[in-house]
């Protein structure tokens, strides 16, 4: 810069220059302020924010400048205030300024600079000036450069045009002298410096430490968290005690505090988690709960072996299939409950190292086969109940609220000997049973069918009441009572009255008379029936084993199926 061009304050500090200076002593001195060393690296103050430019005091005579967009961030929000302290280069001079760069890299001032620079890989520093076409136009050191679109390090065309009017860091990658063809590439030196800054902040990461960074991305499986420079996984099972969806926790640009829970030094994985920063719900939950308790909770998720039921925020409770119902045989969860479905249950076992509850809900409902002899009382008639199930030995019938019963195979037919259940009986088939037996301990109800098919006795009670005269034929006799057969599998009882003489006697001589075969009871009995009631009644008071004569029925116990007679 000649003296011609010296400012205003030059004169003034001329005038107050010490008298013993010459003027040779304030030209030179003026001249080293005035200076501009493009490889001088120097600490300027902020004293001004424009809209275009930041205004910058180096300690020269003269401000320097710089272009406000490098300092914007990509909603124009200006990352720089009045008084802060920046590291700077002076690349040129202006109309009364100096103009500044922060990029601290060479400056090549002329083709030698630029061979050497070539040679050794060295980065420097560039504007982009305009987009072109495959690329970028790049002004270094007043040499027009190219640059390739693909070793831009932009992403897309939009972050090519952002590019325009920055100083970037780049190496040149072909250099022509005869031609002054230079072309350059920024996305090696990008590439560079992100591997640098990963490796720094790896070495500064620790294991159990917390630490704050930014949400980059999100998947299925978790959020991948920026730690300043280097990416760790948030995975989604370690957002929350609860199950939750990545999506629903965290946003791509969340400032997130997470804890480092795991770092791989050969993978260099980091894995990260929120819910480590909060009470564990399972240590809360195991200090309040204790077995037998009863809780409410929702079926949340279910599995071949049960279903899984959230009773406290991030605590689960497993139902296996054999303690959901009672009785019932369970063959999916499906079949009792699904997800969504609020329950009650009973807590069966806590193992708070394993994180483990077992839950019932049959205990929940109350054990039936505490009421079930009351219930189903022996001799009880179950008109029409279902059978579930067919087992070599029997067929099991549902007798509802989780209870069942058994109809053993001897106990479903009197007619013919069966070899197994269904070759009379069918699952789903409704059939009428008989209770036989209720054990509470072995938990059984023993049921039979062939108990209540028609029988002799109960066609012949059907057919007769009291009061009526029929034949029968006297089988024993003893000092009180007499056996009478009436018809074939058909007996009564005849009470002796005590003023019978004849009554030992009779029971005596029983020994001595010939028996009369079942075979000929029919043929007697028409026998009788043709010669009339008289002549029996002629007969002897005194009743003699196989003697036939008539009695008049004189009571019936349906329940017990006996028939009490007496004399005609």
């Amino acid at each position: 810069m000649s003296v011609s061009n010296t400012p205003e304050p030059v004169q003034d500090e001329m005038v107050s220059a010490p008298e013993t200076s010459t003027f040779g002593d304030i030209l030179s001195q003026f001249e080293q302020e005035h200076k501009a060393d493009p490889n001088e690296a120097l600490q300027g103050t902020v004293v001004a924010v424009t809209a275009e430019n930041i205004v910058v005091d180096i300690g020269r005579k003269l401000e320097g400048i710089l272009a406000l967009a490098p300092f914007q961030d990509a909603k124009g929000n200006v990352r720089v205030k009045v008084g802060d302290v920046l590291p700077v280069m002076i690349t040129g001079r202006g109309e009364g300024y100096f103009e500044l760069s922060t990029l601290r890299v060479k400056r090549p001032t002329d083709w030698t600079e630029f061979e050497k620079a070539f040679a050794e890989k060295a980065i420097v520093a560039g504007t982009v000036s305009e987009v072109v076409k495959g690329g970028l136009r790049v002004d270094v050191s007043g040499i027009r450069a190219f640059m390739p679109a693909s070793r831009s390090g932009a992403k897309d065309p939009a972050e090519m045009e952002k590019l325009v009017g920055q100083e970037i860091r780049c190496r040149i990658t072909k250099l022509d002298v005869a031609d002054e063809d230079l072309v350059v590439d920024r996305r090696s030196v990008l590439e560079e410096e992100s591997a640098k800054q990963k490796d720094l902040a790896f070495q500064n990461l620790k294991e159990g430490t917390v630490v704050h960074g930014s949400v980059r991305t999100i998947t299925e499986f978790g959020a991948f968290v920026d730690l300043g420079g280097v990416d760790g996984l948030l995975h989604v099972g370690d957002m929350s005690w609860n199950r939750v969806k990545a999506a629903d926790i965290v946003s791509v640009g969340d400032a997130v505090e997470v804890k480092i829970l795991r770092i791989d030094p050969n993978t260099r994985k980091i894995s990260l988690g929120m819910k480590q920063l909060q009470p564990d719900p399972w240590t809360v939950a195991t200090q309040s709960l204790k077995v037998n308790d009863r809780v409410k909770g929702k079926v949340v998720r279910l599995a071949d072996f049960g279903a899984f039921v959230e009773i406290q925020p991030g605590v689960d409770g497993l139902v296996h299939l054999s303690s959901m119902a009672w009785g019932k045989r369970v063959k999916k969860p499906s079949d009792v409950v699904k997800v969504g479905d609020v329950v009650e249950a009973v807590i069966l076992d806590i193992k708070p190292a394993d994180k483990r509850i077992s839950l019932s809900l049959k205990e929940a409902l109350g054990d039936p086969w505490d009421d079930a002899d009351k219930k189903f009382p022996v001799g009880t008639i179950l008109e029409s109940v279902t059978i579930v199930n067919l087992a070599k030995f029997g067929a099991f019938v549902d007798l509802g609220d989780g209870l069942e019963g058994m109809v053993h195979i001897a106990d479903i037919t009197s007619e013919k000997r069966l070899e197994h259940p269904k070759d009379a009986l069918a699952s789903g088939q409704k059939i009428r049973v008989l209770v036989l037996e209720v054990d509470k301990e072995k938990r059984r109800i023993r049921l039979g069918m062939k108990q209540l098919e028609p029988t002799v006795m109960d066609t012949f009670l059907s057919e007769h009441k009291v009061g009526d005269t029929v034949n029968g034929r006297v089988v024993s006799v003893d000092a009180q009572k007499a056996k009478v057969e009436l018809a074939e599998g058909v007996t009564a009882i005849c009470p002796i009255p005590k003023d019978e003489p004849a009554a030992a006697a009779a029971a005596a001589e029983a020994s001595d008379r010939p028996r009369v075969g079942v075979t000929d009871l029919g043929a007697m009995l028409a026998q009788r029936w043709k010669s009339g009631p008289a002549e029996v009644a002629a007969a002897a008071p005194k009743l003699r084993p196989g003697e036939v004569r008539p009695f008049v029925i004189k009571s019936f116990d349906l329940a017990r199926k006996t028939i009490e007679v007496m004399l005609g």
